[in-house]
């Protein structure tokens, strides 16, 4: 069992608190009893798994699972498993896990295009929410936080594993290809002349989304067949990205339900 936080096996995982770190060494970290039983249910390759003798004494059936799927299984001190997590009060198990390749989300009926998110928090509601709603994926630009940083991860609630998710260096690209291909195009923009709910969301539609603070690059507005907002209170600015996200795909959701 590791004891020592010195030891080099801490300091490998340390690093991938860090952006560099992830890229340098093409892995991530998947912490928490919920996101290694959603990592299992997706036969998602793992690299090193670490828990605690009490979290391993809780939990022998998932752990066969992770055997299973992981190179290296270790032992660890609560005290080691504290100094490699990123959370306050980790459960008793953390993970390392390669980065792969992301394929083309292959979106037919209803999908997210992200462009600049940068508050990983935001990121996973959004990929929650977009599960949840049954989107096709989701295509998000490259300069977004890390679609693997460990708040994204928390925060979609194990989705990352059921969404396809493509992140791309160009999205105008990307949203124009779909739009080339019939696909209705809807940018979120304040001071649209329609609300999300006056557009027929029943059609194949990709709905595209800004930067929390600037919104959307005039590219990708100009690619829009429509253009929609979200009314709010004068005295409100703005909607955090990741509810607007919901409001609309629910809206979908609910316009479907009824043309059935």
């Amino acid at each position: 069992m590791i004891t020592s936080i010195q030891n080099p096996l801490v300091k490998e995982v340390r690093r991938l608190h860090s952006s560099k770190g992830r890229r340098e060494q093409q892995l991530f970290l998947l912490e928490g009893t919920h996101l290694l039983e959603e990592a299992c249910a997706a036969k998602y390759p793992l690299e090193t798994v670490c828990c605690t003798p009490e979290w391993l004494d809780q939990h022998e059936k998932l752990w066969d699972q992770i055997v299973s799927l992981a190179d290296r299984t270790e032992l660890v001190s609560a005290k080691v498993l504290e100094s490699i997590a990123t959370t306050v009060q980790p459960d008793g198990i953390i993970a390392t896990a390669p980065r792969t390749a992301t394929a083309p989300a292959e979106i037919s009926t209803l999908g997210i295009a992200l462009e600049t998110i940068q508050d990983p928090g935001n990121l996973g509601a959004i990929v929650r929410t977009a599960a949840a709603a049954n989107a096709d994926g989701l295509l998000l630009s490259a300069d977004s936080a890390d679609l693997d940083h460990p708040k994204v991860l928390r925060a979609s609630a194990g989705a990352w594993f059921k969404l396809p998710i493509a992140v791309t260096p160009d999205l105008t690209a990307e949203v124009s290809s779909y739009k080339n291909r019939g696909m209705q195009i809807l940018a979120t923009v304040a001071d649209a002349s329609l609300t999300y709910w006056e557009v027929d969301l029943r059609v194949p539609t990709l709905i595209v989304l800004g930067n929390e603070g600037s919104g959307l690059s005039p590219e990708l507005r100009s690619l829009a067949d429509r253009q929609i907002q979200i009314p709010l209170s004068r005295s409100v600015e703005s909607l955090n990205v990741s509810i607007a996200s919901a409001l609309i795909l629910y809206e979908a959701q609910r316009q479907r339900s009824q043309s059935i």
